[in-house]
């Protein structure tokens, strides 16, 4: 069984702006401190066999300027990586191309991960499920990251999808949604804007069980 609330509690989210490459981008940033070394979640990240016993079999060249895809799900082309701190790579799904920034930093006895996922989005699309339209599913990937580095059992994604549709999974997108609903308020957003954004995301999530 799966403490929800403390998964949730656990993870730290920020909304934002930043100009990049063809223009403004919004960007949407989840941390996370984990017990374990810098090293580990480093391994965890870009091992593919680790990789796939937490979220989806990965194939491709994990190097600078090669390629990446995941099982089912977004692929892309690694262009930098440092060892164990982080790397960033382009995310390409569903026809639009997006990036993502990884940084590991000791913390205590322990890593610090944050992850950015930056995205050039028109106001009207980010409008209809702002944050969470990616932030809920960045929630459950951390969740499976966080079951890998203390020892749990390999997940297979049909069994992910199937808890996410169960009762409790429905519970931890719920409040993911609310979570970078506050986020999305906490960065400037309009509350009634965010409010439906959130609303939406929830609806969507919980109706499809992805």
């Amino acid at each position: 069984m799966i403490d929800v609330t403390h998964q949730i509690d656990s993870v730290s989210r920020r909304v934002g702006r930043r100009d990049f490459r063809a223009g403004e981008a919004r960007v949407i940033t989840i941390g996370r401190t984990y017990d374990s070394p810098p090293e580990d979640v480093w391994d965890a990240c870009t091992d593919p066999e680790r990789i796939q016993r937490w979220f989806l079999p990965v194939t491709g060249d994990l190097r600078v300027g090669g390629t990446y895809q995941l099982q089912g799900n977004a692929g892309g082309t690694v262009e930098r990586c440092d060892p164990p701190r982080g790397f960033f790579a382009t995310w390409e799904f569903g026809g639009e191309v997006s990036w993502i920034e990884l940084r590991l930093t000791p913390e205590g006895d322990g890593t610090r991960f944050e992850l950015e996922h930056i995205a050039h989005v028109d106001d009207t699309k980010w409008a209809e499920f702002g944050p969470g339209a990616v932030g809920v599913g960045w929630d459950s990937i951390l969740l499976g990251l966080d079951g890998d580095l203390s020892g749990a059992r390999p997940v297979k994604p049909e069994d992910a999808m199937a808890w996410l549709a169960s009762e409790e999974g429905r519970r931890f997108v719920t409040l993911s949604s609310e979570a970078w609903y506050a986020a999305n308020v906490d960065s400037g957003e309009d509350e009634t804007v965010a409010r439906a954004s959130a609303d939406r995301t929830t609806a969507a999530y919980t109706r499809s069980g992805s």
